[in-house]
């Protein structure tokens, strides 16, 4: 008597993911956006990623160091033109430059996250862009900037939390320290996040257990890419309090990939610009999702509940 059951085992469903770690020369935008291809086309034609994750502000830019002319109660003329170079420099969502990165990410056939900063109308905001075979897939504005960034950007609202499903896995974003907000992050566990997208200009080495305890208690895995940032890589006219030595590092890199039960998969990188991948086994999710699940069976909802307002919230609502 022979069984119709196969006794071979399960193919393993696999997806390549890559972090990019590198920086685009600040207040040049169509420079930043030929890097930005670059990289992505590197990540997918010569590492095989099918996901790849770009640093926090790499369109845009992060002005580490410069303090455009703020103390308390006061501006200076000097500032607010530097403030108008980045204003300037930042992008619009739709425009040409999510166009272009939409158009190669449909001939590449691959998902993005793309750090960049977003301008509407006379705010900036840090934002992740999504990309994928079809295109542009949406955005999410950070919500709560961090110290000085106060002054550059605005506050994101709970519309633009997506969770996108690429077919394989379900991507999700949370730019540098939204990291720490812990409602933030049960929020977008309850959508299901498989790869938590972190990109970041953190580059402590603090910031290596914030990844690994996101991936332990998300029970996903964590992309986390960081800038890689020189001195010479900001306009010579301006005067980062770290010092104008050209090789003065201002952003130190630190990117990792982490699986869902906190095993560092790839890196730390440091002390230069490159792109890490690592081959992610998904069915470690559903391994790792056994004995915790922090939304379901970990989650004592008659205890805690969690109340998300995803509706947004404009200064003006013409009806």
């Amino acid at each position: 008597m022979t069984s119709s059951r196969s006794d071979a085992p399960a193919p393993r469903r696999t997806l390549t993911a890559a972090v990019v770690q590198a920086s685009a020369p600040l207040f040049d935008t169509p420079a930043a956006l030929r890097r930005a291809e670059e990289l992505v086309r590197e990540a997918v034609e010569e590492r095989g990623a099918q996901v790849v994750v770009l640093p926090e502000a790499f369109l845009g830019g992060y002005p580490k160091g410069l303090d455009f002319g703020v103390v308390v109660g006061s501006r200076s003329p000097a500032g607010r033109e530097v403030f108008r170079r980045y204003h300037d420099a930042a992008i619009e969502v739709p425009g040409p430059e999510v166009a272009a990165l939409a158009a190669l990410s449909g001939e590449l056939g691959c998902h993005a996250v793309v750090g960049a900063v977003e301008r509407r109308g006379g705010t900036l905001y840090c934002v992740a862009l999504f990309f994928g075979p079809d295109g542009y897939l949406g955005l999410h504005r950070k919500l709560m900037p961090t110290a000085a960034e106060r002054f550059l950007w605005g506050q994101g609202d709970g519309s633009t939390l997506p969770v996108v499903d690429t077919g394989a896995a379900r991507l999700g974003s949370a730019i540098c320290w939204e990291n720490y907000m812990p409602l933030f992050r049960t929020a977008m566990y309850a959508k299901g996040v498989d790869l938590w997208c972190a990109p970041t200009v953190d580059d402590r080495d603090a910031w290596q257990a914030t990844m690994r305890h996101i991936a332990l208690e998300g029970r996903c895995f964590v992309l986390s890419a960081c800038q890689f940032l020189r001195r010479d890589g900001l306009p010579a006219d301006l005067h980062p309090v770290q010092g104008d030595a050209p090789d003065t590092i201002l952003i130190g890199g630190g990117s990792v990939i982490v699986s869902p039960l906190g095993e560092v998969l790839a890196g730390p990188l440091r002390d230069g610009e490159g792109v890490l991948t690592a081959e992610l086994d998904l069915d470690e999710l559903g391994r790792a999702r056994f004995d915790f699940d922090p939304v379901g069976h970990y989650a004592r909802p008659d205890v805690f509940t969690l109340h998300v307002d995803t509706s947004a919230r404009g200064a003006v609502v013409a009806k």
